[in-house]
């Protein structure tokens, strides 16, 4: 059932702006990305004013960073002009983002120039733009009520891909470079429209029948490397199909996964409304082996456009990107939304449905062997986000991280395996997705708040039972083990073996960012380079009461000189025994010596089925829709 206050306020929104666009003249914005290759992007603006003093900003808290990275310190050689002369300004003394420009009688608009200095997800082939990294606009001022109209340049030849609207006839299909234009949006909405360009630029539309229409924008540093393989296009078309069965609505006019491919300017993912900016390796998506660890990215941030983008926490929505993005409810935002990513991969292709078990079991792992759950929540995870993104590795299993992602996608499944145990499989949190995800219908890019209370109440819409100390026992409360209930519910139990699972030798094999160094974790508590620099210790492992330190670098174990096999031998032969691990480790300009005394050979986590029991687990991967053949050899069960 769709809320009458809800409609009304969705109505009220569109209408708004309308209105607003309709009496203001828009900021005309050109972002210059020409000289991207040598890392600087330029920006001219010209800005409606009025006589006075002016106050100008550049966003701070960048929606779905979590954190205040407003690239302030990156933007430089500005230069306000009014009717052709300069005019004089001055920073803000405590607000640094802010600058305040006087303008003169006569002047009615302003101009400004600018550069940024860019030395991330840039390279000689291709360019990403944040427009956080281009944008002024005017200060304390509601940004959905900002009308601005951009324009990009790029190099001879470069494609541009985008989810704005060009103006002026650009054809993805025949890229030419230069200047294109876009129709006028606002500034809340060009923030959350980023553009991606190259020399190497390929745009293909997926799923074809749905609407509104849906592509993916590929740029890579290799000409070979964007045309993308027909098995990912077909996973493609998968995904699009199974979100409207999943989520029975769409908040977009059109839809845009930007992807750049590149082992220097990849290593992204971040959501937008009508696009996500997706950046792997240069080979990311190039075979199944490496396809597996990014298996839900695409996924995950497609599923971000209707949690997190159109349904929005109340506290983490600002008005504007100065204002703090408050975190409590970040393990619904991005702890769902990894549930549903990882879900939807598995429903839509990207991996099969053991390679999901293979991965929940790494994860839910992790977090059971995490010893800083001991003090700190699920929730203050979440509240603390912005503090905990970008942190030091070191101690990070006592410290935690973002577990919100990870702790979140656990509870959702306990919450959809209860649904489906109290209902004999009859309802699922699919029901509660078409109740909280498609209040409102099908609507353009658009912001809808909740909060705890509105989750609570979806939830008894499609089963009856008490939410709330379910949400508080495991959000709230530290919990000295992780939620294993949606596995066990789900017909399987997380269980340790002494070889890793198919899924982790894979990704260990084509390395990337989720296969590279040794994981020795669930037996002596160590994660260790290649090299042998140890990255961390488990609190309270073996090798923490051996004294063993991140940073260390392992030197030689058993008197040989370090090496993965070498330390995975001597665990292996140590087992049953009395003898100790012996290493020599450097630390620092120090050689320390330390012996390790453990005795249980290596373990690795794998979900092993309970017989006997139904397996939801299984009926939750199980596609909503009639998967399209690929046209190439799909991955094995």
């Amino acid at each position: 059932m769709i809320h009458r206050t809800t409609l009304l306020s969705i109505a009220l929104l569109l209408s708004a702006t309308a209105l607003l666009q309709a009496q203001k003249a828009p900021i005309l914005i050109t972002a210059d990305l020409s000289d991207a290759p040598r890392k600087v992007y330029h920006a001219d603006l010209d800005i409606p004013v009025k006589a006075g003093i002016v106050s100008l900003t550049t966003p701070e808290w960048i929606p779905g960073n979590h954190r205040p990275t407003g690239p302030v310190s990156d933007i430089t050689g500005i230069v306000f002009t009014g009717n052709g002369k300069p005019l004089t300004w001055r920073r803000d003394d405590q607000d640094l983002y802010q600058y305040h420009v006087t303008v003169p009688a006569g002047v009615t608009t302003l101009h400004a120039h600018l550069d940024c200095i860019v030395t991330a997800r840039v390279t000689q082939k291709m360019a990403v733009l944040e427009w956080e990294k281009l944008l002024l606009y005017p200060a304390n001022t509601p940004v959905k009520e900002i009308a601005i109209q951009p324009s990009v340049t790029v190099p001879k030849g470069w494609g541009i891909g985008t989810a704005l609207t060009p103006t002026d006839g650009y054809d993805p299909q025949h890229p030419a470079g230069g200047t294109t234009h876009y129709a006028a949006t606002t500034v809340e909405q060009l923030e959350d429209s980023p553009v991606i360009t190259g020399a190497y630029f390929r745009e293909f539309a997926l799923a074809p029948e749905v609407t509104p229409k849906h592509y993916i924008d590929v740029v890579s540093d290799q000409p070979e490397d964007s045309n993308l393989r027909p098995a990912l296009l077909s996973d493609l078309n998968n995904l699009v199909r199974e979100t409207g069965a999943a989520y029975n609505s769409r908040h977009y006019s059109v839809y845009h996964f930007l992807l750049t491919l590149s082992d220097v300017a990849g290593g992204e993912g971040l959501e937008h409304g009508q696009s996500s900016d997706n950046g792997v390796g240069e080979k990311g998506y190039s075979d199944d082996a490496h396809q597996l660890a990014e298996a839900d990215l695409l996924a995950h941030e497609f599923t971000h456009s209707w949690n997190g983008k159109y349904r929005r926490p109340f506290n983490l929505y600002q008005d504007d990107f100065h204002k703090m993005q408050q975190g409590s409810l970040l393990w619904t935002y991005e702890g769902m939304t990894q549930y549903l990513g990882n879900v939807l991969a598995a429903r839509s292709g990207l991996k099969s449905q053991a390679q999901y078990r293979d991965l929940l079991a790494m994860s839910a792992a992790n977090l059971d062997n995490k010893p800083g759950r001991q003090w700190r929540s699920t929730e203050d995870t979440a509240i603390a986000a912005s503090i905990l993104r970008g942190g030091n590795p070191a101690w990070s299993n006592w410290r935690r991280g973002q577990d919100y992602y990870q702790e979140g996608e656990l509870f959702w499944l306990d919450a959809d395996t209860l649904i489906r145990q109290k209902t004999n499989n009859q309802k699922s949190l699919d029901d509660f997705l078409h109740i909280f995800l498609g209040k409102g219908g099908n609507t353009g890019p658009l912001i809808v708040t909740y909060n705890r209370d509105e989750l609570i109440a979806d939830l008894n819409q499609v089963l009856k039972y008490d939410w709330a100390t379910f949400i508080h026992e495991r959000i709230d409360n530290p919990n000295p083990h992780a939620d294993l209930d949606g596995i066990e519910r789900g017909g399987y139990k997380l269980v340790y073996t002494d070889k890793p699972t198919p899924s982790e030798h894979t990704m260990a094999s084509a390395g990337g960012r989720r296969g590279g160094g040794v994981n020795l974790w669930y037996s002596i508590g160590l994660r260790v380079s290649n090299e042998g620099t140890i990255a961390d210790v488990r609190w309270g492992s073996c090798a923490d009461k051996a004294n063993l330190a991140p940073g260390q670098k392992v030197i030689a174990v058993n008197g040989n000189i370090f090496s993965a096999e070498a330390l995975r031998t001597a665990i292996k032969e140590a087992k049953g025994k009395t003898e100790p691990i012996h290493l020599i480790l450097q630390s620092d300009t120090f050689v320390t010596l330390a012996d390790i005394d453990y005795h249980n050979g290596e373990r690795y986590p794998v979900l092993q089925r309970i017989e006997g029991t139904p397996a939801y687990l299984d009926d939750i991967t199980t596609p909503l829709t009639t998967p399209e053949k690929a046209p190439a050899e799909k991955k094995g069960e």
